[in-house]
């Protein structure tokens, strides 16, 4: 009974020192489960895939606004520039200019607006001279027209007729050619696109975040091949979309333009996966989500290796997760530091 009693008295004697006096936890050793990595900071980036498709953009449908019988048409697939034809008329050419908005009306000496500034930038640019290219038509831009209509074989006007130009942005590839040899020219003539091709992304309007326009893009081909894009154009109107079953899904368009058109290959109408940036964190301290410990209290901490092995944990604060790193922070988190990893 007396050995028990020594046994026993000890005993709870240390237990009551250590309530009474804690005293802070020895380090403790890595083990062999433990690997280590370090601290850095940089940019931390967040990415989503969506579906889109390769193609040459939005189709326009020419309209023929010149009288008359549809005497040439162009080779689905071509591409026309700034001064060429896009098709032919009673024999006389319907040429392709640059701007924002069609010429509706006959232009005069004395004219003055927006569309004459597109003819003039126009005109100059094709090298004709000796008119000053603002917005207003004077007599010397109907000379300079006059010069243009002589090397088309037009009658010497001076005077643009409505529908002898077609105004586009740039430069198009001319898509279906709706019209036959022989058709009235006031008909539907032809489909043009952009010459060049980009990335179309029917976007959920629950994910419109992820878009913004000057934004990067990393578009994934049939093939692999991984190009890169920006966001040039997001669109206004959202479109519903037929989903399985009797939902529907709202989306917008979203536009993708590519780096390298010589990465593309020849696909065109072709489904490509697109990596869109959700969220990004500029100059924070990262480290590899498995690196994160669960604290008995509630939260994360971090294990701290110093010298010789010796181990502590540090509470940290967590932010954005991404591509397998997570964003920390805190009083005892600095860049370097040697954090463990758990096996």
């Amino acid at each position: 009974m007396k050995r028990v009693l020594l046994v026993v008295v000890p005993l709870a004697l240390v237990v009551a020192g250590v309530l009474l006096y804690p005293r802070d936890p020895a380090p403790v050793r890595n083990t062999s489960a433990l690997s280590t990595t370090k601290i850095t900071r940089g940019t931390l980036t967040a990415t989503e895939d969506v579906d889109g498709t390769l193609n040459f953009g939005p189709a326009t449908t020419v309209v023929g606004r010149l009288p008359g019988m549809i005497t040439g048409l162009p080779g689905e697939g071509s591409t026309v520039q700034r001064g060429q034809q896009l098709y032919r008329v009673d024999g006389g050419p319907v040429v392709l200019w640059y701007g924002q908005a069609p010429l509706y009306r006959a232009l005069h000496p004395g004219d003055e607006g927006p569309d004459v500034a597109t003819v003039e930038a126009n005109l100059a640019a094709l090298g004709y001279k000796g008119f000053t290219a603002d917005d207003t038509y004077t007599s010397a831009t109907a000379e300079a027209v006059r010069d243009w209509q002589e090397s088309l074989g037009l009658p010497r006007t001076g005077t643009v007729e409505v529908g002898r130009i077609v105004v586009t942005p740039s430069a198009v590839r001319i898509g279906q050619v709706k019209a036959h040899l022989g058709d009235s020219a006031t008909t539907a003539v032809l489909d043009w696109t952009g010459s060049t091709r980009v990335v179309t992304v029917k976007l959920d309007v629950t994910k419109q975040e992820l878009a913004t326009v000057g934004d990067p893009a990393k578009v994934t081909l049939p093939n692999d091949t991984v190009v890169d894009g920006t966001i040039t154009a997001i669109g206004a109107v959202a479109t519903a979309q037929p989903a399985t079953g009797n939902q529907t899904t709202v989306t917008v368009d979203v536009t993708v333009t590519l780096a390298s058109q010589d990465k593309l290959g020849t696909y065109d109408e072709a489904p490509v996966d697109v990596t869109l940036v959700s969220e990004s964190r500029a100059d924070v301290l990262t480290v590899p989500v498995a690196a994160l410990v669960a604290l008995a209290e509630g939260g994360y901490g971090l294990q701290i290796v110093g010298d010789g092995g010796a181990v502590r944990t540090v509470a940290v604060k967590t932010g954005l997760f991404a591509a397998g790193r997570v964003e920390v922070s805190g009083p005892d988190v600095t860049e370097g530091l040697t954090v463990g990893v758990a096996g």
